[in-house]
């Protein structure tokens, strides 16, 4: 079983091939919530360079992470340290990892990381509303809706970060996992993962799928703002990076998210049925993901709904 692969140029052929990438695009978000696009519009070049001026970055603090709490609790455990235990790693990630926004501090090395990431990061925000337009137009809704809501009513813009991840090779797989199972908390995220090192998985059906590496392709999952937003009809999943013992696994994830500011709720022209999801303000689920992030969304849902 594996997730779709998705060919994004046909929403630019005929009638017919746009018709088919649309119904494609809509069985990923209704049966997986998560699928991958290729032919997707980001030229290869650029995402060659992204992969080196990462895999360079990640070099340059690969000594960091080698000092970092989950290797330190690993170590002292495999040594058989009094006052460590396995408990203790399951709540650490086997990840080295940092943020890009607009308007924070990033690594000036290497060479030509900030013009090449910046150049990516445009390109990326671009396909995000591109894929949300399908969206509005498999749920019905008016071209644009999406973005609009997620920029509170065009008052605030959406949040977009990338988050920069490498997934060194780990000793004891079976003690620590690479990224614990989650949802993500925002809109629409857009992962260049490593073309060659797998470990990204999802849950479905009850069994955890493997994200098979496909090289250059952009893949595409749900967050839980879509949910509320779609009353259920499209849904966030859980997922989770496995730690290997071969292979530094390279992850570029891409979060296109409501502003902090932007009250989220079913659109009203999907808000018959039996979602039951409540409106809140954005900033306010996130002060509860936060500390929530690894736990079912269910009950975040519930506790955001007190706040409103």
């Amino acid at each position: 079983m594996a997730i779709p692969v998705i060919d994004f140029s046909k929403l630019d052929g005929d009638s017919k091939a746009k018709a088919e990438a649309l119904a494609e695009i809509a069985n990923g978000c209704k049966e997986w919530g998560f699928f991958q696009l290729v032919n997707h519009g980001i030229p290869v070049e650029l995402l060659e360079r992204v992969k080196k001026v990462c895999s360079e970055s990640y070099k340059e603090r690969e000594q960091d992470f080698k000092r970092s709490e989950p290797v330190r609790l690993l170590n002292r455990l495999i040594d058989g340290n009094d006052g460590v235990s396995t408990e203790d790693l399951k709540k650490c990630d086997w990840e080295d990892a940092f943020i890009l926004q607009d308007d924070n501090e990033w690594p000036s090395s290497p060479l030509n990381f900030k013009e090449t990431m910046k150049e990516y990061r445009t390109e990326l925000k671009k396909l995000a509303e591109k894929v949300m337009e399908t969206m509005d137009a498999n749920l019905g809704l008016q071209k644009g809706y999406i973005k609009k809501f997620f920029s509170n009513d065009d008052n605030d813009a959406p949040f977009f970060g990338t988050k920069v991840s490498h997934y060194p090779p780990c000793p004891r797989p079976d003690l620590v996992t690479g990224l614990r199972a989650h949802t993500d908390a925002g809109g629409v995220i857009l992962l260049f993962q490593d073309d060659e090192v797998g470990g990204l998985q999802i849950l479905k059906d009850g069994r955890w799928i493997d994200v098979q590496p496909v090289k250059d392709a952009i893949v595409i999952n749900i967050g839980d703002q879509v949910e509320v937003l779609s009353n259920g009809r499209y849904k966030s999943v859980w997922h989770r990076v496995l730690s290997l013992k071969d292979g530094n696994r390279r992850s570029i994830a891409s979060f296109y998210n409501p502003s902090y500011k932007a009250t989220i709720a079913p659109a009203p022209e999907l808000s018959l049925g039996t979602g039951g999801y409540p409106a809140f303000v954005f900033g306010d689920y996130m002060s509860v993901y936060v500390k929530q992030k690894f736990m079912p969304k269910e009950p975040r849902f519930q506790a955001v709904k007190a706040l409103w």
